[in-house]
Formats: structure tokens, sequence, C-alpha cells
């Protein structure tokens, strides 16, 4: 049963096989930080790893790191470490430049391996996504087609049979819905199209099986539930059986077969090193290593397991939904209503379990009240965020986070509603970064 007291989470905190990794990393006094799923907290051991990376590496042995630290294979090193949480081989992912830039080299490497033309995305997706489509399908001459991927219209569209890519989100930045990623694979390759999976808001967050899915590509950020940093580097994932023909637009020196005999025409690397472009964000990395090796010790399926029970228990709290008892509102056509649930907050994310990722989406009845909701929680020291046009968002990292704090977020987010705390002017005043 999900724990209903705080009593309850005292006790579940107390055998959590995961407890100790809160000990790994720096969280302020006074903080329940609820946006791992936008911005992931500091590993204890970062600051060292960085330092030692400028004031050893760099600044004792300078140019010599490239050989005598790794430098120049990090995109290789670091992918390998990545490959476990992602359910890849070691040679199948590589580390450098950002989400966009991968996505983008992904889609058209994959758009290239088609004779068809139709690249097919969702509608609503984090605009990256959308925005990276537009311009592949530029250089490609592709066409565009979006649709909802949580209903019978991707089916629909995949049937068609003049789709060559398919571009979608593992987990829903807004809602938190968690894809069948093995069963939407293979469905787009019984119609003949190629896959690319944005694993942005799943990597650390939900046990991925990209290799034994049959995945074509991938790409995912690090500075989310990885921990890697603010503009941490993203990773790449291609499937072994493409290396030989996939084809990328950026084609820069460290993609190169043989980068040190400086010939003038380009040739790819061997495997998933074709993917690499320019020279690599060196101190990034070294946080990015300080986070894997963290990340190394931990039980995916254990991460899950508590994943689920958190947001169980939030769900219960401020909604008073659970897995089986019903669906969420918005799912049966209507909006909610005071009285519907504790404070009449609604649930958009899914309450089954199969399709839940590691975040919570919440609206509130009232027009423009999410954002100075979340506002009110953060100045009581309950870090969530808000996505327009309506949803506030709340991120589960089992790792750091214990059942006491999503207790205590979960009751302080119906107080602040019920209370009409919210409706205080300085609440509504945007902030850059919402």
């Amino acid at each position: 049963m999900t724990p209903t007291t705080r009593a309850d989470c005292v006790e579940l905190d107390r055998t959590d096989p995961l407890a100790a990794f809160r000990e790994e990393f720096v969280l302020p006094e006074g903080v329940v930080y609820l946006d791992g799923n936008s911005l992931g907290a500091l590993p204890r051991a970062t600051p060292g790893r960085v330092a030692d990376m400028i004031e050893r590496e760099w600044g004792r042995d300078l140019i010599a790191s490239w050989n005598t630290a790794g430098w120049w294979d990090k995109p290789r090193t670091l992918g390998a470490k990545i490959a476990p949480l992602v359910g890849a081989d070691p040679d199948e992912v590589v580390v450098g430049d950002g989400t966009s830039t991968n996505l983008f080299k992904a889609l058209v490497a994959a758009l290239r391996m088609s004779d068809r033309d139709i690249v097919l995305g969702e509608s609503g997706n984090f605009p990256t996504d959308l925005y990276v489509t537009e311009g592949a399908a530029r250089l490609t001459g592709a066409v565009q087609r979006r649709v909802d991927p949580d209903g019978p219209e991707l089916a629909a569209a995949l049937a068609t049979g003049d789709v060559a890519v398919l571009l979608l989100s593992h987990v829903d930045y807004r809602s938190g819905t968690l894809r069948d990623l093995p069963a939407i694979t293979r469905m787009a390759h019984e119609h003949g199209a190629l896959v690319v999976w944005d694993l942005c808001h799943s990597v650390g967050a939900v046990p991925i099986e990209l290799s034994r899915s049959g995945a074509d590509f991938a790409v995912g950020c690090t500075y989310k539930y990885l921990n890697a940093g603010p503009g941490a580097p993203a990773f790449l994932y291609a499937a072994r059986r493409h290396h030989a023909v996939a084809d990328q637009p950026l084609s820069g020196w460290h993609g190169h077969a043989n980068p040190f005999d400086f010939a003038p025409e380009y040739e790819p690397a061997p495997g998933v090193s074709r993917f690499l472009s320019g020279s690599q964000p060196l101190v990034a990395d070294a946080a990015l290593e300080a986070s894997l090796d963290v990340w190394a010790k931990a039980d995916m399926a254990q991460v899950r397991v508590k994943s689920l029970a958190m947001t169980d228990l939030f769900l219960r709290i401020t909604t008073g939904e659970e897995p089986g008892r019903r669906p969420p509102l918005r799912a049966v056509g209507r909006r909610p209503m005071v009285g519907d649930g504790w404070a009449g907050l609604e649930s958009v994310t899914p309450l089954d379990h199969a399709h839940r990722g590691s975040q919570v989406a919440l609206l509130q009845p009232e027009e423009g009240a999410g954002y100075p909701i979340v506002r009110a929680l953060i100045e009581r020291g309950v870090i969530g965020d808000f996505r327009a046009p309506d949803v506030m968002r709340f991120g589960f990292t089992p790792l750091y986070l214990r059942y006491v704090d999503v207790y205590d977020a979960a009751t302080a987010l119906v107080d602040v509603v019920e209370t009409g705390e919210w409706r205080q002017e300085r609440f509504a005043r945007r902030a850059q970064v919402t």
C-alpha cells in the first residue's frame, strides 16, 4: 500500500534500499526539490572531479591530457557508461554536443536511409523536437506530419505506408505519460519506418531497453535525472546495424575515420563515432563522469519501484486518486470541479503505472492558477515548475528524494491551494524561466 501518513513515510525511508544515495548529493537545507526532471541536483563528487580536471589535467599536464587523461576518447568512454542506463551495448552510444544537435543528426541520418519523405512527429512535443524536425525536413526535402501519439492516430498514420521516420518522446514532457517503446518501435518497423526516440525525460527515471526493443536511434540529455549539471553534453544512440550506412549531416573532424591524417576529404569513422562533430566540452564531461559514477552503483529496478511509490503517494494526497480507481478527469472529457479531488486538483499524468514516467503533472481548475501556485510553493521551499498553458510539474528523483519529502511537498501544495495563499499578487509576476 502507498503510505498515507508522515509516520508511514518515515518508516519507508528507514528501510529504503536507495536511502544511502541521498548522501551522494548536495541538497540545500529546508528545500524539497521536485524539479530534477528539469535540472538534477549536484552530486557531491562533482566539484572535486571538475577541479581535478581543471587544475591537474589542464593546468599541470596541459595538452598531454588528450592522451594521458583520455580526453580524445571521452565521447566513447562516457557513452559506454550511459549505455547500461538505456539498454544498449557500449559501442552504440556516444556523448557530445547538445540534444538539439544530436536530434538533428539522428533525424537526417534516418531520413537519408529511407526512400520515403514523411517524417512523423507528435503534436505537442517539446519545442526543440518540433523545431529541429522543421530544419531536418527543409534540409532533406521531407514533409512533416504530426499526430497525437497516445490515441489511434499514430497507428493510422503509420499504416499509410509512406512514413520514413517516426520521432517520439519516450516520456511526454508536460504530462509525464510513458510510451510503450518496444511496441511502438515494432509497429513502426512493421510499416517500414525507422524510429528516433527522445529519452530526455526517461533516462535515469525509468528502465530502458533500446537494443532489445530493436530501436534505431535515440538521443537524450544528461542534466535532468542524470545530474550532470546545466548545459551538460547530450548523448546519441545508434543501433549497431545502422553504423555502416548512417550518414549524418554535421561531418566534423572528430567524426573522421583518421582525424590525424588531416585529409582534405571526409571519411566517416567506423561505428557510432561517425556521429561526432567537433571538440568536446571536457570540463562539462568531467561533471558528467562524476554523476555517472554514482549511477553505476544504482539499480534501475529499485529506482523504478521507488518512483512509482512516490508518485502514487503524491497523487493520493493532492488529488485523492490512485491506480485502479478511475481515469483522470480530462480523459473522460471534462474539467475538474472543486471537490473532485483534494483541493480540486486534477492529474494529467496517467494513473496506470505502465504509462507513467517519474513526474506528476497537475491542473487546478481556475484559469491562470498554475503559475502562481508553483511560485507560492517555491516560497515555501518546495521547488517544482510550470509549463504553459496550465500545467504544474513535479519531478521525482528516487536517488535523493525521501518519502517524507514527498509527503511534505504534497501537503504543502494542498494547503497553498485550499487557503488561497497563491492568490497574492506577487506570485503572478512571471520570471523569465518558468
